[in-house]
């Protein structure tokens, strides 16, 4: 049973790493959308923008149920993933300027008025909340059966640590995400390693799908067995420590730091 909470207390270490992360590009977008603004109105656009990513990441939480019981929805989630993840370590390995959504917000936030940058914002708060969910949904998916009971028919445990990964992603936004951009500007390489984890999460999901009953391709109890969890965190640990110990590029700029 030790072992059992060691391994969801693991998870959730990893989520709110993860959470941090991708809270801190989150904070960074809604700075660079608003940041053609007046000062107040730019202040206004931000806090809504905070208080969007609230809504957005708690609606999300209802789809829990739906997403983790649904192998077609799994299997959407593992492609976005991927398709997320690798998207951004190809522009990061082959585009030197390392263009990623905040440069692709910058260049058509200029000359927009008030209204439609809260927009632009709210848009993006929806992409995070999509993100942070299937990202957390993927890794507790993983994770063995708890003794808790189920809630809307998922495994309580399971449900327990998607809903503290989100809640810790919506204090990370308001009260720490300041803390994370320092840290992505000192070291611009764990961006595109939250990505890549992003990415392997991805993986996980879809062994999750591939195992499912309907599917059967992997068998059922693959995901949960010593020989893949293993596997998965062996591989996430090397590439948090890749990430962390990676050379910043003297190409680096330094215009996304706020």
């Amino acid at each position: 049973m030790d072992s059992l909470w060691l391994e969801y207390a693991w998870a959730l270490l990893i989520l709110i790493g993860l959470e941090g992360l991708l809270s801190a590009d989150n904070a960074l977008v809604l700075a660079v959308i608003a940041k053609h603004l007046p000062e107040e109105e730019k202040k206004k656009a931000i806090n809504y923008g905070i208080i969007m990513a609230f809504v957005f990441r708690f609606a999300a939480l209802f789809a829990i149920s739906f997403i983790a019981n649904v192998w077609q929805i799994q299997a959407i989630g593992a492609a976005y993933l991927l398709y997320l993840g690798l998207k951004h370590i190809i522009k990061a390995r082959f585009f030197k300027e390392n263009e990623n959504i905040r440069s692709d917000i910058k260049k058509d936030s200029a000359a927009k008025s008030f209204w439609p940058t809260v927009g632009k914002i709210a848009i993006a708060d929806l992409a995070f909340a999509i993100d942070s969910i299937l990202a957390a949904v993927a890794l507790a998916l993983g994770l063995p059966d708890s003794p808790l009971d189920d809630f809307g028919g998922m495994d309580g445990g399971k449900f327990l640590v998607v809903v503290l990964g989100g809640i810790a992603g919506l204090i990370l936004i308001k009260f720490a995400a300041t803390w994370f951009v320092k840290l992505l500007a000192e070291r611009p390489a764990l961006e595109t390693t939250a990505y890549a984890i992003v990415a392997w999460v991805g993986v996980k999901l879809a062994v999750i799908t591939l195992a499912h009953e309907d599917i059967g391709v992997l068998d059922h109890y693959f995901p949960h067995s010593t020989i893949w969890t293993l596997i998965f965190y062996g591989v996430l640990i090397a590439i948090a420590i890749f990430g962390w110990f990676a050379p910043v590029s003297k190409k680096h700029s330094q215009a996304d730091q706020l």
